[in-house]
């Protein structure tokens, strides 16, 4: 087993700012050195990422928005 380091906070801006993409990248970019924070930033880039397809769709399905821009979906 790898001996644990302490990464830093910094690796919680990847799935922040890129989603699932960052958390996986963050996931496999820490994992031996922190494996918590690993798990965690993998753990906030699925959410987010559930966050928001969840928010688009309850947009999307509204209605509102197919009117006022005139999308037909």
């Amino acid at each position: 087993m790898y001996p644990e380091r302490i990464r830093s906070r910094w690796w919680y801006l990847a799935p922040i700012f890129i989603g699932l993409i960052g958390g996986i990248i963050a996931y496999f970019a820490i994992r031996r050195d922190d494996p918590q924070k690993a798990k965690r930033c993998l753990m906030v880039g699925i959410g987010l990422t559930a966050v928001n397809v969840i928010l688009n769709l309850a947009i999307l399905s509204t209605g509102s928005f197919e009117q006022e821009f005139n999308v037909n979906v």
